[in-house]
């Protein structure tokens, strides 16, 4: 059998998808604002 293709990582994911690599920049800011006004229960990764 070959091997799945999502093979996942912790510490890359949290590099680009993690809460300082969100407010890093200002669209990333803008997803969290949206994220918080939706009243999500994660905010990111």
């Amino acid at each position: 059998m070959p091997k799945r293709t999502y093979q996942p990582k912790k510490i890359p994911r949290q590099r680009k998808l993690g809460f300082m690599a969100r407010m890093s920049s200002k669209g990333g800011i803008r997803v969290v604002r949206a994220r918080r006004q939706k009243g999500r229960w994660k905010l990111t990764v």
